[in-house]
């Protein structure tokens, strides 16, 4: 029989404003402070942003002068994927979670078995979607430290449409790929088929946490976790040089989806010497860790003889340049 002692310990902060570069600084800071045994739910919002993943190129993805004119955000987080809006109309989660005891599985189900209660049966779909009849109300992305796993995502439900429509920019072959016209008519706000807000969810995802992992979670003050630390991590994570920084010299010389994301390439080869002098890649795969290896492996490498590599990611790379 699990004794108390033996369960996995829950915690459960709830975010009470609403700046990204803040929010994200949190939970940052909740990654890498490893607490062993313990599995953290932070749900959280953000007012008007456009959230891209760690590898992604903000000129490519996003209509910058309109969301910046119109007073929203532009935020980069620390995991791969693609890029979503957020406004006060989703709520945000994200688990952090013990390495020995992360689960995707077992975090996806807290928010479909929240969404039960809503009378909404619903399916976790592709790479990192969970769907309501064929439709995307929640993407996700992961990380992962020495210690512990971080899965962060969306729950859309009664988001501006319009302006998701208008603030994103979705390249055409990823729409053709789900046989859609435009981004929004690939997703769908929950406050559609039920009577749904993004305070009523809440006290759901905590019973359902709860449920799930058979414990009783512990409430953390999010005050108490916006310390002189968050502070200055968020001053970095706003700053234009982690926004914009190697970007805004980035152009695109070659392209291609596959199963895993897309990807653009920018190359600056050194025809002299038959080295690749430098290499930028810009993409949505949810494995930065091997879009970063590879461009270590490509820098400098002789284009006469590809480098090998037995990451799947890394040769469908290679394979693009040799």
């Amino acid at each position: 029989m699990t004794t108390t002692e033996n369960k996995t310990k829950l915690q459960i902060i709830i975010g009470n404003q609403y700046n990204p570069y803040i929010n994200l600084a949190v939970e940052s800071n909740l990654l890498d402070n490893f607490l062993p045994n313990t599995v953290s739910l932070f749900l959280w919002k953000n007012k008007q942003t456009v959230v891209i993943g760690t590898n992604q190129n903000p000129y490519s993805e996003c209509d910058i002068e309109s969301l910046l004119n119109e007073g929203g955000f532009l935020a980069r987080r620390r995991t791969g994927g693609g890029a979503v809006y957020h406004d006060l109309g989703n709520l945000n989660f994200s688990f952090i979670a013990d390495k020995d005891i992360y689960d995707v599985k077992k975090q996806m189900q807290v928010i479909q078995k929240a969404l039960l209660d809503f009378n909404l049966e619903t399916e976790v779909s592709g790479r990192n979607d969970i769907t309501y009849q064929g439709r995307k109300f929640s993407g996700n992305a992961f990380a992962k430290t020495k210690h512990q796993g971080l899965h962060h995502g969306t729950i859309l439900i009664k988001t501006d449409g319009e302006r998701l429509q208008r603030y994103l920019k979705v390249k055409p072959a990823k729409l053709h790929k789900h046989g859609v016209k435009s981004v929004a008519s690939r997703v769908i706000n929950l406050s559609e088929v039920a009577d749904i807000t993004s305070e009523n969810i809440i006290p759901h995802l905590i019973r359902a946490f709860e449920d799930v992992y058979q414990n009783t979670a512990t409430v953390i003050n999010f005050d108490d976790l916006c310390n002189n630390d968050a502070i200055e991590l968020s001053q970095h994570i706003g700053s234009k040089e982690y926004l914009f920084g190697k970007w805004k010299e980035f152009h695109t010389k070659k392209s291609a989806t596959f199963d895993w994301g897309s990807i653009d390439l920018d190359l600056d080869i050194d025809e002299d010497k038959g080295i690749i002098r430098d290499i930028n890649i810009a993409s949505d795969s949810l494995e930065p860790v091997s879009i970063n290896a590879a461009i270590e492996l490509l820098r400098g490498a002789n284009l006469k003889e590809a480098p090998s590599s037995d990451n799947e990611i890394i040769k469908d790379i290679i394979s693009l340049i040799y």
